[in-house]
């Protein structure tokens, strides 16, 4: 079968499991399978694809159809341009994430702490963007660490980050250092909110990552109470946010001690990052 018509075939399979934009997924896992960067596979829908690779494509897709993430069946993930390893062990790298990239980027810092890193996507690709800059990742999950410890070393950054094991600031003992920027991305759906998720999300990504099994502000309240000792004067917390979370998250910010807080919204306009700063 030529590559165009495997691919429609893909498309149509996709879209009848109501998977949304079917035919974006079926090119990317197609481009995955015949091993071709993505916006060069039009070039080769022309010609037939080997039968060995047309059973490993059409697999793919059956998968895909079950909602398992594209990522997880790939096992790469695009984040702010660099790309990433994902596992079942680790959030999914997103879009609306790279809003908090922006926001850290926004000022300068050369040491930096990142509080549950998982895949390590948000610390690495700051410490990448900041040449200069050197920082910890911490996370309780030694699975998500592992990744976490892939993407440091494929990004050649074994010299700038430190990842360590532990739940938030517990993760530092030892550590004398006080930071310029802490950012975070915690588990902030409300475990009330879980069986509304999407399959990909609820069914195939780390619960620990998801939830508190709470309210959702759980994270937000272990990290505000002791970010202002991990902070250096004038240092800087900016942590991802649930869309309905705005008011709540910049009212502990501000009860924390935090000055200039702000509520920053994504690009599709929710709500999606608070920042704030200690006081010099």
């Amino acid at each position: 079968m030529r590559g165009a018509e495997l691919l429609a075939q893909a498309t149509r399979r996709l879209a009848a499991a109501e998977i949304p934009d079917p035919g974006r997924d079926a090119r990317r896992l197609m481009a995955h399978v015949l091993k071709v960067p993505p916006g060069r596979l039009t070039l080769f829908l022309p010609e037939p694809v080997d039968p060995e690779l047309e059973v490993v494509y059409l697999t793919l897709v059956e998968r895909r159809a079950d909602r398992v993430p594209v990522s997880h069946l790939v096992g790469r993930r695009q984040f702010y341009g660099r790309e990433f390893l994902v596992t079942p062990e680790v959030l999914d790298p997103r879009p609306e994430t790279e809003t908090l990239i922006e926001v850290a980027l926004s000022a300068p810092f050369h040491t930096v702490l990142d509080l549950g890193t998982g895949s390590g996507c948000i610390l690495l690709t700051l410490l990448s963007e900041r040449q200069d800059a050197v920082g910890y990742g911490c996370d309780i999950s030694p699975a998500a660490l592992n990744v976490a410890y892939w993407n440091r070393n494929a990004l050649g950054l074994e010299d700038r980050a430190e990842l360590r094991e532990g739940r938030w600031f517990g993760a530092l003992r030892g550590v004398e250092e006080r930071f310029d920027l802490i950012v975070s991305n915690p588990p902030y759906i409300a475990v009330n909110e879980m069986p509304f998720l999407a399959p990909e999300v609820r069914d195939y990504e780390p619960r620990l990552a998801l939830t508190d099994e709470n309210d959702g502000l759980t994270a937000y309240h272990a990290i505000l109470s002791e970010a202002l000792h991990w902070l250096q004067p004038g240092g800087r917390l900016v942590v991802e946010i649930g869309a309905r979370q705005g008011m709540a998250v910049t009212d502990l910010f501000t009860a924390a001690g935090l000055r200039n807080v702000r509520l920053i919204p994504d690009l599709d306009g929710r709500d999606r990052v608070v920042t704030g700063v200690k006081r010099s």
